[in-house]
This record gives C-alpha cells, structure tokens and sequence, in this order.
C-alpha cells in the first residue's frame, strides 16, 4: 500500500500518510488501554518530552537520508552503510543509556550485520574490500548518518517510555507512540507546504488507501514500540531483521524469484544470529 501511494505522492507526501493518518488509530489505542484494561495513561515530564522530540526529529532525518540516497548514483554502497544501523543503536545505548551487551548478544549482533552486509552486496559489484575502504564517500556518509540517525530514535523511544516510569510497558510504549506521531505529523504538517506545496492535498485525496497504510504503520509500531520498552534497543533491531526473512519466503513462494547463493548465505546467518541471541 505504500508503494501503491508512493506511485501517486511524493516521497514526503507517502511519508506523511503514515504520521497524519496513523496517530488518530494511535491515540485510540492507548484510550482502548485506558478504558478496557487496569493500565494508567502516564504523565508526561521533561525527560520524556526531551527523548521523545529528539527520537522523532532523528526518525524524520534518518527517512530523509535514505530517500536521498536514491538520488546519488552510487545509492547501492550508501544502503549498504546504513544497516550498521543496529550496531550503531547498540553503541548509543552504551553511551545513552549506560546499557550494557553480554558476549552472546554481541556476537549474534555481528553475526547478523555480516548476514545483511551479504544480502546488500549480493546485487551489485560492492564487496567488502570496498566496503572497508569506502567510508569517505557521499554515499557511505548519507548511509551512515542514516543508520545513526535511526540507532538514535531507537534509543531515544526506549529512553522516552523508560523516563515515564511505572511497571506498565504496554501503556508507556502506547504513550510515547502517540506523542511522537502528534509531533511528527505537526513537523510535517509545516514543512511540506513549504518544500512540497499540493502535497496535503494529493494525502487526503488519497485517503482511502492512506488509512490501512496508517492502520499498519501504527500496528508495527506498537510492535516496535512496546518491545523497546521492555528490551535494549539494539536487541530488538536485531531480532527485527526477521523481516528480512519473510521478505525473501514471500518473493520466492509468491513471486517466484530466485535467490543466489550470497543471497541464501546472508538469509542463513540472520537466522543464525537470531538463534544466538534469543538463546543467549
């Protein structure tokens, strides 16, 4: 459904549906929490304003430097760089939150970055020779400064729904999802009229689409949300890149694509790196 919209809209009008049209199914999830379950709505404080602001802001800026990526001719090497994303986030929770990685949990993070950097290079000429020596080029630094932007919202989200305080991660997690998809979308609400103009417009037109996108986009973000709450970040971006797998089950039962071999080794040692750290 997003491809379906991005045919229609701009890159930030496609990006837009998922903030303007997923905060009102957010807000009425965590009333449905408030209503039908024991759970609190939470107060806001200062801290968690100051990480939610900065997690949103770094969502927004990391999207931008991956759709400004596609412009560059070489945009392959710079996505290739943008998946120390997990890495990155578990560098940040170190420095941000003075958390902490067991040996198991590090190495199954190594694992599975080798696993993506794999399936990245798998269709096209970029090795990892280049990949090691490729770091001062526009495309590696809008990548890396992607994955750093995205390591940091992940980080900043968790310490955000942990700045609340309580035992109820589910409506701490609902919590920080509605204020930073209210804050996302009045940030955007302001700057597509003025780098976009039409843009709202052509959204709203689009409306019956643009409500399941917002429907999904805030149920995998209550995913998102609640797990990184309850687990270091960087565990949970990692265990994430499941998606990956189902990715590839779907093209080649459903699509009938093909998979080489580089493509089977990355599948492979995700899956291996998934293993290690759920076991650890």
């Amino acid at each position: 459904m997003q491809k379906y919209l991005k045919d229609r809209l701009s890159t930030g009008g496609a990006t837009y549906v998922r903030f303007i049209f997923g905060a009102p199914f957010a807000l009425l999830y965590i009333l449905g929490l408030d209503h039908f379950t024991d759970l609190s709505i939470p107060s806001p404080n200062i801290e968690f304003g100051m990480f939610a602001v900065v997690g949103g802001l770094a969502q927004i800026l990391a999207t931008a430097l991956l759709v400004s990526l596609f412009s560059l001719k070489n945009f392959a090497v710079g996505t290739t760089y943008s998946k120390t994303e997990t890495v990155q986030a578990a560098i940040f929770g170190i420095v941000i939150l003075g958390e902490s990685l067991g040996y198991g949990a590090s190495l199954a993070i190594v694992i599975s970055f080798v696993g993506i950097l794999l399936i990245s290079m798998s269709s096209s000429s970029f090795g990892f020779r280049e990949f090691l020596t490729g770091w001062t080029s526009k495309a590696a630094a809008y990548g890396l400064l992607s994955g750093a932007f995205f390591g940091i919202s992940a980080v900043s989200y968790r310490a955000a729904a942990l700045a609340l305080g309580g035992e109820g991660a589910i409506v701490q997690a609902a919590f920080t999802l509605v204020c930073v998809l209210f804050f996302q979308t009045a940030v955007m609400t302001v700057y597509l009229p003025i780098r976009e103009p039409g843009q709202i417009v052509k959204v709203m037109k689009a409306w019956r689409v643009a409500i399941f996108v917002g429907l999904t986009g805030m149920l995998g973000s209550v995913g998102w949300f609640t797990a990184m709450t309850l687990q270091n970040a960087a565990y949970v971006r990692a265990l994430g890149q499941i998606e990956l797998v189902f990715t590839f089950l779907v093209s080649y039962f459903y699509f009938k694509e093909k998979t080489n071999k580089i493509e089977a080794t990355g599948i492979s040692l995700i899956i291996l790196g998934i293993l290690v750290l759920l076991l650890d």
